[in-house]
């Protein structure tokens, strides 16, 4: 570690030094993907097992500081030195030629952007697996919406989008220097048939901002300027008129939308 650049606080840079941990990750997908794309590659701790698999390897990273110890992982035209926030993961696919190809997207994210940058990576239906270490709290968010209280926005995306599985539970030790915070790395498949088309991405992902923009406010309430009928459509759901956003099931978000789409 003494050679690699010190970490960045701004970027939320923490080096991974878990070798176990590291083999976990980059064997997640290896046997049923057909390109890797690596965010946030750093030093290249990731990169050095991803690139054994001798698959089409890419790689997004902000930190110019890193390109000697990349280009000796991978060939300079395969490292890009831009913000994954700025990136349109469609196009960038597109570009490289791998759009319908079984696509495994690998991050240690940081985690003051972490959220922002799952949403992004789950509009481009040509990522197909993903492998993301995110803060715990949010994992868990993006994870668990089966207990009671526990929907939320992250969590009605993701799992209307993809099946997840927790890959690992990480502590701070794991990295250099420690957060302060424990990790979770999550595993990532593309359902293939969603309920909601990936072509209503957009405006689902508004309806969700909406609904839990004030969770514990009564929907009825929350959907008054948005629907016709609140009641209405939460009888026709099955939702009691008195209910919360963060007490429903996936499948009533699901047919709120559906209304909402209907009459918006």
């Amino acid at each position: 570690m003494g050679k690699l650049p010190r970490p960045n606080k701004e970027l939320g840079q923490h080096y991974l030094k878990d070798k176990a941990l590291i083999q976990k990750i980059c064997s997640d997908f290896a046997d049923v993907s057909e390109c890797i794309i690596e965010v946030g590659p750093g030093p290249g701790v990731l990169s050095k097992g991803l690139v054994a698999h001798d698959l089409p390897y890419y790689a997004i990273e902000l930190d110019e500081r890193f390109r000697e110890q990349l280009e000796e992982l991978v060939k300079s035209e395969n490292l890009f030195f831009r913000d994954a926030m700025k990136v349109n993961f469609e196009e960038f696919i597109s570009q490289i030629g791998f759009t319908h190809k079984n696509v495994w997207l690998v991050s240690n994210l940081p985690y003051n952007i972490s959220s922002r940058l799952l949403i992004s990576f789950m509009k481009s239906s040509s990522i197909k697996y993903m492998s993301l270490m995110f803060q715990k709290e949010v994992g868990l968010r993006a994870l668990d919406i089966s207990s009671k209280n526990a929907m939320n926005s992250l969590g009605c995306l993701v799992h209307t989008y993809f099946e997840v599985k927790k890959l690992a539970l990480v502590l701070p030790g794991a990295f250099h220097p420690p957060p302060r915070v424990d990790s979770m790395v999550l595993s990532f498949i593309r359902r293939p048939t969603p309920i909601i088309p990936i072509d209503n991405f957009k405006k689902f992902e508004t309806f969700l901002r909406i609904l839990f923009g004030n969770r514990r406010k009564q929907i009825k309430g929350i959907l008054k300027p948005h629907l016709k009928d609140p009641a209405e459509s939460l009888e026709k759901c099955h939702i009691q008129v008195q209910a919360r956003a963060e007490s429903l099931s996936l499948e009533q978000v699901h047919n709120l939308f559906l209304d909402f789409k209907n009459e918006s």
